[in-house]
This record gives C-alpha cells, sequence and structure tokens, in this order.
C-alpha cells in the first residue's frame, strides 16, 4: 500500500522505527515484505516528521509509542501537510481493561488520522535539536565559550517550514536554577 501510494518497489520503501523488543514482530513483517529498515535509539517524534520532508530518505515511520509524541507528531506533520494514522495501544492486558472499564472500547478500534489528533490550520511547531535526529543536528559545544543549535520552526497555516541555527555565547547566557532562584552562568 505505501510502495503504490509513494510509486515506488516495495524493495526501496525506507522505513524508520525505534529499535525496541515491542517492535519485534513489526519488524520481522518488514522485513519478509522486502523493505528497508532503519532502526533508532531515540528521537521518535523527528522520525515521525521525517517521511514528510521531501529531503529525508525516508518513507514511512512505524511503531508503538506515547500519546504525548504522537500529538506533537501531528501538529508537525499538519505543518508539512502531510498525515498520519495511530490508534490507541495499551501497555499490557491490565491497562486494556482499564480503558474498557472507562468506557473507551470504541476508542481502541478507532483509527485517528493528524486532523484528529491536531486539529484546525492554526498551529505552529517548533523544536531544537539536543542530540542529532532524523530531523535536525544536536547541539555543538565550540571551544567552551559558543554552542550551536539547530531548530525547526513550522506554521501549518501557510505551511511554513523555517531551519534556525543559532550561535549562542555561553560566557553570557544564563540560567535560573530552582535550588536557589539565582541566575548563573553556563
Amino acid at each position: 500500500m505505501v510502495a503504490r501510494a509513494v510509486d515506488k518497489r516495495v524493495q526501496d520503501i525506507a522505513v524508520m522505527m525505534l529499535d525496541r523488543p515491542r517492535h519485534k514482530e513489526i519488524v520481522e513483517n518488514i522485513r519478509a515484505a522486502g523493505a528497508s529498515l532503519r532502526m533508532i535509539g531515540d528521537g521518535d517524534i523527528a522520525a515521525a516528521i521525517a517521511p514528510s520532508l521531501p529531503d529525508r530518505d525516508v518513507d514511512l515511520y512505524m511503531g508503538i509509542g506515547g500519546s504525548p509524541e504522537a500529538v506533537l507528531a501531528a501538529a508537525a506533520i499538519k505543518c508539512l501537510g502531510g498525515d498520519m494514522q495511530c490508534r490507541m495501544w495499551p501497555r499490557d492486558e491490565k491497562e486494556r481493561k482499564s480503558l474498557i472499564a472507562e468506557g473507551y472500547q470504541k476508542e481502541l478500534d478507532r483509527i485517528y488520522a493528524a486532523d484528529d489528533l491536531a486539529n484546525g490550520q492554526n498551529i505552529i511547531f517548533c523544536a531544537t535539536g539536543i542530540s542529532d535526529s532524523a530531523l535536525l543536528t544536536g547541539v555543538r559545544a565550540r571551544g567552551g565559550v559558543t554552542a550551536i543549535t539547530h531548530s525547526i520552526l513550522m506554521r501549518a497555516k501557510s505551511k511554513t517550514v523555517r531551519f534556525i541555527q543559532a550561535r549562542h555565547d555561553l560566557q553570557i547566557k544564563t540560567i535560573r536554577l530552582r535550588s536557589d532562584n539565582r541566575e548563573h552562568i553556563l
């Protein structure tokens, strides 16, 4: 289905997913189908966004993840004009039974799209890379006095995407610590 949608042969499809034991069966199915598989250690929001970017060489993101990450990914994907499909996936049978007891049986079977998780066009998504990911380069320190950060800022209404590289002077930047409620130079 994905190969037809992106007009590629199955063996030319690149699927990205988190390297987690819970994905064992999905990994086996992808390999059996003949698609390329790229496993990552972290960065599932960035990986979920990557297929919606034209220059990332990722066709599909798959995996079992958290609801907050799904909502953030949906907001970003809408800014890029893409879509996604996801559904609730209880961690275990106890959580599943609890959801059913609370009246969420229909929601367990429902397929959610990006618009279900991030409704409307008045959406802005912004992220800064801390570590390297499929979307952004992580923070780079330069001689202990400068840090370089890479961020993305997107708007759903205009489909505008801005990549921002910032230089931070660590000799004058401060951080307020909760422990003493004072500013400290980084």
